[in-house]
């Protein structure tokens, strides 16, 4: 969508297409709407799942991509279900890296039912570390992220972190609903086949926002965990 020059201030890391939607679509439609460069870069292109296709999901994730108003999204075309922490793996997410140098890195939780969330998470913490040495793939610049935080995706913690969603939570609703191959039981012909996500997932992540949003008085919140201590400026 943009030059290779251009930054971003956000990039979030998924192992498929509608992770990030879940574990944080209304912190995305959040920076977004006060003019923050936004990217989202899906690792594989979900190929294993039980409904919808490659196509689909693809054209899904883009009419997400608009309703979010992020300014990229790419994905890598790492194998679904064949993700493991091999440098083959970890470089090209180095060079997503340097190429965008984001300010701040996204990554799913590093505990999670489905074994390619955790992956992606690990996949994504050796990159952000190989992509700040100078001479680890000498051929492009290093970076190194200002910060770096883990979204929940279906196993939630108590969060480091917690963002006030309810106003843009209609976004994250609209962006979650163009997976309709994913989330929707009805419409899927021949191939549907029942799976969590098709039976009330989005009722329970919305459930789940409420709940965090609770904890803070707040409609809608998303939660999130840090390796290192969240400095804040006292005011």
């Amino acid at each position: 969508m943009n030059g290779f020059h251009e930054t971003l201030d956000l990039l979030i890391f998924g192992a498929h297409p509608d992770d990030a939607e879940i574990g944080m679509g209304g912190t995305i439609a959040k920076h977004t709407r006060k003019g923050l460069r936004v990217g989202i870069c899906d690792l594989t292109r979900a190929e294993m799942s039980s409904n919808g296709t490659v196509e689909i999901r693809q054209a899904e994730a883009e009419a997400a991509s608009r309703s979010l108003g992020i300014t990229v999204r790419s994905n890598l075309g790492l194998p679904d279900r064949g993700l493991e922490l091999r440098a083959e793996l970890v470089n090209p997410i180095v060079q997503e890296i340097r190429r965008w140098k984001p300010r701040v890195v996204f990554a799913p939780y590093w505990e999670d039912r489905h074994p390619d969330h955790i992956a992606c998470s690990r996949l994504v913490q050796e990159a952000v570390f190989n992509a700040k040495l100078r001479r680890y793939m000498p051929e492009s610049e290093a970076h190194a992220v200002q910060d770096f935080y883990f979204y929940f995706i279906n196993d939630v913690k108590d969060p480091d972190v917690m963002v006030d969603i309810s106003s843009v939570y209609e976004t994250k609703r609209e962006s979650l609903l163009a997976y309709r191959s994913q989330f929707e039981a009805a419409g899927a012909g021949n191939d549907y086949v029942a799976t969590p996500l098709n039976q009330n997932y989005l009722e329970r992540v919305e459930a789940r926002d409420a709940l965090l949003g609770q904890k803070r008085s707040v409609a809608y919140a998303e939660g999130f965990m840090s390796r290192l201590p969240y400095l804040a400026e006292l005011l």
